[in-house]
């Protein structure tokens, strides 16, 4: 961890995703924590990659608005790399919200408003965001009230550019058809990521499980908004259903009118209680820590205290049936344990797994249906590439699901193009541990093939697949696992 980024003290890292690393500093003039988005080192020579990097930060310039992530300032480090000083999320993301304990109505309408308010600054000023989702949604306490931010302009485009060749990407599960076509986009692209975020805050569901964009290019019909126990008024459904249809001339015509709508379909009982916060502070979240002491230059900064967040870490997991045909898609990355490591998490923050740098190139997020029944569980599949899926191949990667079940199987998922099937390993021993059953396979294309199932809880399993090149690697992997909420 450097001490310093410019005339910033470092803290401690936030995260980072696969062109960036985000760090915790203090302003020391003005007495302020700050976030600093620093282009990651081997990407310092590509200047498309760069030019990207600095354009985000051009973009947020343009904007002054309070729910978008301001930047401060903007520098460069002796190796050349450039850097953005941002606003610090203190409050943490929508995708931690939803992990611990979801929103209730009133919350979600106030979560869309304030998102909705940064969007509609955004395209005022010429900007695209293509990147609504629950990671890119930060929290931050302004007098004591929590506000929502939009965040991360990686894949922001000006609107005068988007006749042109726009670059497809995106993650499958938000984005509009034509951005998943690479056609040329306006700014209902946005609101169609607006509304396909409005329904997982309301139903606690996606509205859609792509696994590629081009799943995301044709998609069928929004399924219906309510469910047993969460049931909504026609009108709510029509709104949204408008919001996701996927003719965009079919949508509503901007931000604001959808906002609009669905605040009066809600109606007054999603009115949010003024009597206090809307969104309740929690002091469990991502923390600043105490402001840094003066420290001769070099010497390493006193680590800050971390967060009392309730954590389950797994040495034990499996995963038995992995997602076919996984794609690229955007999850939500955090670098930790060192500069050749990235964490990754499924939409819904229940899982995430630490691995090799390199790893994290295809990712699928967006959970999954079990084999043994029809409704939809977290599924996280990280890979070197999507095929890395595939019996033949031998790229390296991990997936990772939550799955019904009361007890650990007795038959373990088989690997006949693996040479040999060690003996299994039940772990049920030490009462802090998980019973967990693990069976690893070698001589397999590209190494080895590790299998793990634990016992999570009383009617849930976590299964856990890792292919790597050697046994080493896939253990790491194996204990770098991790679930909240269980």
């Amino acid at each position: 961890m450097p001490s310093r980024l410019g005339r910033y003290a470092v803290r401690r890292r936030i995260g980072s995703g696969a062109f960036a690393t985000v760090w915790l500093a203090y302003d020391e003039q003005l007495d302020s924590p700050v976030a600093i988005k620093v282009l990651a080192e081997n990407w310092t020579e590509d200047q498309q990659v760069r030019q990207r990097f600095l354009e985000e930060g051009r973009f947020l310039r343009k904007v002054e608005s309070p729910y978008v992530v301001s930047v401060y300032d903007a520098g460069e480090l002796e190796d050349g790399r450039p850097y953005l000083v941002m606003s610090y999320a203190d409050q943490g993301t929508l995708a931690d919200r939803l992990g611990v304990e979801g929103l209730s109505p009133a919350q979600a309408l106030e979560v869309v408003r304030q998102v909705g308010a940064g969007l509609q600054a955004l395209h005022v000023r010429g900007v695209l965001h293509r990147d609504v989702k629950p990671a890119n949604v930060l929290f931050r306490t302004v007098d004591d009230q929590v506000r929502a931010m939009v965040a991360d302009l990686g894949l922001g485009k000006a609107l005068d550019m988007s006749s042109r060749l726009t670059m497809i990407a995106g993650t499958p599960s938000f984005v509009a058809p034509e951005q998943a076509q690479g056609e040329p986009l306006d700014p209902r692209a946005d609101l169609y990521s607006l509304a396909a975020l409005t329904f997982l805050l309301l139903s606690a569901r996606a509205p859609y499980a792509h696994a590629s964009l081009s799943a995301a290019a044709a998609p069928a019909p929004p399924p219906a908004l309510s469910a047993p126990g969460r049931e909504f008024p026609e009108a709510v459904e029509a709104v949204v259903r408008r919001g996701l249809a996927s003719d965009r001339d079919d949508r509503w015509p901007d931000v604001a009118s959808y906002v609009e709508a669905l605040a009066a379909a809600l109606g007054p009982d999603a009115a949010a209680d003024r009597t206090g916060p809307w969104l309740p502070l929690d002091p469990q979240l991502t923390q600043p820590g105490a402001r840094p002491s003066a420290l001769p230059s070099g010497d390493p900064l006193p680590d800050p205290v971390p967060p009392r967040r309730t954590r389950r870490r797994l040495l034990t997991a499996l995963a038995a049936v992995v997602l076919v045909g996984c794609a690229v898609a955007v999850g939500y990355l955090v670098e930790r344990g060192g500069d050749q490591e990235a964490t990754v998490t499924d939409l819904t923050g229940s899982l995430a797994v630490t691995v090799p740098v390199g790893w994290e190139r295809a990712q699928a997020p967006q959970g999954w249906e079990p084999p043994t029944g029809d409704d939809e569980f977290p599924a996280l599949s990280v890979g070197t590439s999507p095929e890395w899926t595939d019996v033949d191949s031998d790229a390296q990667g991990v997936f990772v699901a939550i799955l019904p079940g009361t007890e650990l199987p007795d038959q373990m998922p088989q690997h006949p193009e693996c040479g040999t099937a060690l003996e299994p390993v039940d772990d049920t021993v030490g009462a802090d541990d998980d019973p967990s059953r693990t069976v690893v396979h070698t001589d397999c294309p590209g190494g080895v093939t590790v299998e793990r199932v634990v016992q999570l809880a009383a009617n849930r399993l976590l299964w856990v697949q890792v292919r790597s090149a050697d046994r080493a690697t896939a253990n790491a992997v194996l204990d770098d696992v991790e679930t909240h909420g269980f």
